[in-house]
């Protein structure tokens, strides 16, 4: 070691590019470590697309280590499976397509899975989010940015981030929770390159919102009540209770041999009756769940980053999470609550940048840097298989997997076990390697100073 360096006591400064679900969640970790936080989000308010969401039991405690106000804005708008006093933590899935008993809306029960307590929590996004806003300080997040470029050249060897409209601001680093179309990846990746752009996985979704006491007349109280997964070829439904149990939030995946044919939009107009076409040869409990739908819906493009996925999620003091970083189709249920590991990883290890910067060990861009590359070194493996395993689960549940076909004893355990990598994540051990890579880096930078 040939010299210290100065304390750095000034705030460390960062700016959040989107103000969906994980850029708030990030933004509240922060705030509660003690960090200056902006979040530029390029809509005229908050605003999430999309409808129903849910968490497992180990995001939901992410959350509470995250910040506790997450937890409690959650639990404001969720709704628990079957019963509020007792709920069901069984997830399951029936046969939607062929008839078994002489009772044609008699379903068959392939297989369950026990979720854990309080496993399954839905919301509808939007509510979630308006609970999260809540939370988070007045001032903090600015709209109608939509970003343009990242540089480094600000005053004290700041971040500039410009904005389309001709604005600039500046800061120690910058995060992107900009979603799938993230223009942060593109900062970092490079605009041509194909893993800057999502891609489209050739299937596609209906979605829509059913009032409770409908579905309940035609599904009956449980059925309406607690999440199903209806399967069948090349087709599944999901549905599961969102908003205090007053709505049933439904989504019909569809594969789809074409290619995407809305090019500046991944969401298109669609009708009840193209949904009642595309799941005519199913059982008549999916085709009534189809009947309850409005005339007019929406056509979610499902894309992914499956294709391309980004090499690194980091460059220098700029850095993606979430989406951004690694946009998974929705099959397994689990794309915003990897975001939320991210979000509870990245908000440990800028703590670690306060620390650091606050001793002598490093400067504060270095120490930045450093961090992002620690969180790359560990999140980058877990969130790219979740990625490839939110594929390989689709064929599954669409018996289209050339092992476990329509087998459901095969496709129990292929579920299984993909579920339980994603439910039985060691939270600790994330946060234990996290520290450790981190301060390998920054002990190597400090016996180079």
């Amino acid at each position: 070691m040939s010299s210290t360096i100065e304390s750095d006591n000034k705030p460390v400064e960062i700016s959040i590019v989107g103000g969906g679900i994980i850029g708030l969640v990030l933004t509240l970790g922060l705030i509660k470590r003690n960090i200056t936080v902006k979040v530029y989000e390029q809509a005229k308010s908050l605003r999430e697309i999309g409808a129903g969401v849910a968490f497992t039991a180990n995001a939901i405690r992410c959350m509470g280590m995250i910040n506790p106000g997450i937890v409690e804005a959650l639990r404001a708008v969720a709704t628990a499976n079957g019963d509020a006093d007792d709920p069901n933590d069984w997830l399951q899935w029936v046969d939607g397509y062929n008839q078994h008993t002489e009772n044609p809306y008699d379903e068959k029960l392939l297989f369950k899975l026990y979720a854990g307590y309080r496993g399954f929590e839905g919301c509808h996004r939007a509510h979630f989010l308006d609970q999260l806003a809540k939370i988070v300080p007045k001032g903090v997040v600015e709209f109608n940015k939509r970003l343009d470029s990242i540089s480094q050249t600000g005053s004290e060897d700041k971040m500039v981030l410009k904005f389309t409209d001709g604005t600039s601001a500046e800061a120690d680093a910058v995060i992107g929770c900009d979603g799938i179309k993230s223009r942060v990846r593109q900062v970092i990746l490079g605009n041509d390159n194909p893993a800057s752009h999502p891609h489209y996985t050739h299937k596609f979704a209906y979605r829509g919102l059913i009032p409770m006491n409908k579905a309940v007349e035609v599904m009956g109280e449980y059925k309406a009540r607690n999440q199903h997964m209806h399967v069948g070829p090349k087709a599944h439904v999901l549905h599961f209770p969102v908003a205090g149990q007053t709505l049933m939030n439904f989504v019909a995946f569809v594969t789809d041999p074409n290619d995407w044919a809305f090019e500046k939009t991944m969401v298109a107009p669609a009708t009840r009756v193209e949904v009642q076409r595309d799941f005519a040869n199913f059982g008549p409990t999916v085709r009534d769940i189809t009947s309850l739908l409005p005339d007019t819906i929406d056509k979610w493009a499902i894309f992914d980053s499956f294709d391309y996925p980004a090499p690194y999620y980091n460059k220098g003091r700029v850095c993606l999470a979430g989406d951004a970083a690694h946009a998974s189709s929705p099959h397994h249920g689990a794309g915003a609550g990897i975001g939320v590991e991210d979000a509870l990883c990245l908000s440990t290890v800028m703590e670690l940048v306060v620390e650091a910067c606050q001793g002598n060990k490093t400067s504060k861009s270095q120490a930045l840097s450093l961090a992002f590359e620690a969180f790359n070194a560990v999140r980058r493996e877990r969130s790219q298989w979740l990625v490839n395993s939110s594929r390989s689960i689709c064929e599954v549940y669409e018996w289209a997997d050339p092992v476990t076909g329509n087998d459901s004893e095969k496709c129990f355990k292929e579920i299984e076990w993909r579920s339980h990598k994603i439910w039985n994540f060691d939270i600790e051990g994330m946060l234990k390697d996290t520290t450790a890579d981190y301060e390998k880096r920054l002990d190597a930078s400090y016996s180079k100073n």
